[in-house]
């Protein structure tokens, strides 16, 4: 893959004529999900799935029915499955992302332009797509796990993070979900936790593993401080968060927008969606709003 004339030699065999787009041939896509799986925390800590297509919907369980002992020759308890699933509609949200570069540069023979825009690109789109799994409200991009619809149920309205008021927000999430769950912060909040101590002296955060009630704490920028009305800290199973891809990643050359300046562009689409699929699986604190 080579950034001159003959860039993307292999992107017509991809085009879309709805978008104008070309989609990164086989071998440039899985090194560039591989590498976004680097770079985009949500990712690694929730389900990916694709649902390429129109129409997608999701059908998440929501009932917590058991299985029952039934006596020898008694009837056995029949279940209206359909009633136990929430629908959810799957959006197509647009992020996109352009680098431009000098030809000069491009034409160098030792400079893997594959190897760069896939980095660039992931790098780019990994931190566009954990603000959105954030802190994003479902308007032109996903709902995150913040956001008061759809987003992470408030376990607490609390003034100040406490010793206290962490161990309430641990044992707010069902057994079920604190199996696979971990602490997400950001740093700010990390160093206040650091300080907490119980109430003969133990730090409440283990320095020998990174843990917090032998859970895995896990810090992302786009969490947001302790300040008046923020969800500074989140607690959960995460997997239940999906990020759905809508369309292969899609890339344009731009040859002619930069010709003037010896320069040609790279322009990147992603289509995806990203939902809680299950609302109570990750709790979060909430700050109190000041008055005035």
């Amino acid at each position: 893959m080579r950034g001159h004339d003959s860039s993307y030699a292999e992107l017509s065999k991809g085009h879309n004529s709805g978008t104008g787009l070309y989609a990164m041939p086989n071998s440039s896509d899985s090194k560039y999900m591989a590498t976004l799986e680097k770079e985009s925390l949500f990712r690694s800590i929730g389900t990916v799935i694709k649902a390429y297509g129109s129409g997608y919907r999701i059908f998440a369980k929501d009932s917590n029915d058991l299985a029952e002992w039934v006596a020898e020759n008694d009837a056995i308890p029949i279940y209206e499955g359909i009633e136990d699933f929430t629908v959810n509609t799957v959006d197509s949200w647009k992020l996109a992302a352009l680098v431009k570069m000098d030809e000069a540069f491009i034409h160098d023979a030792s400079f893997n332009i594959e190897n760069y825009l896939i980095k660039r690109f992931a790098k780019n789109f990994g931190r566009a797509e954990d603000n959105a799994f954030i802190n994003g409200n479902g308007t032109e991009m996903p709902t995150g796990i913040l956001n008061a619809t759809g987003g992470a149920e408030v376990a607490a309205t609390i003034d100040e993070i406490t010793y206290d008021d962490v161990i309430g927000l641990y044992f707010s999430v069902k057994p079920e979900y604190r199996k696979n769950a971990v602490w997400l912060m950001n740093d700010v909040t990390a160093l206040a936790l650091r300080t907490l101590k119980d109430s003969v002296g133990n730090y409440l955060w283990r320095d020998s593993d990174d843990t917090i009630l032998g859970k895995k704490v896990i810090i992302s920028e786009f969490m947001p401080d302790a300040e008046s009305g923020s969800k500074p800290l989140a607690f959960g199973d995460f997997s239940y968060y999906w990020v759905i891809g809508r369309r292969p990643i899609g890339v344009r050359t731009l040859t002619e927008k930069f010709a003037a300046l010896d320069q040609l562009g790279y322009l990147a689409y992603e289509f995806l969606d990203g939902k809680l699929i299950r609302l109570e699986a990750v709790k979060v604190i909430q700050i109190t709003e000041a008055l005035g």
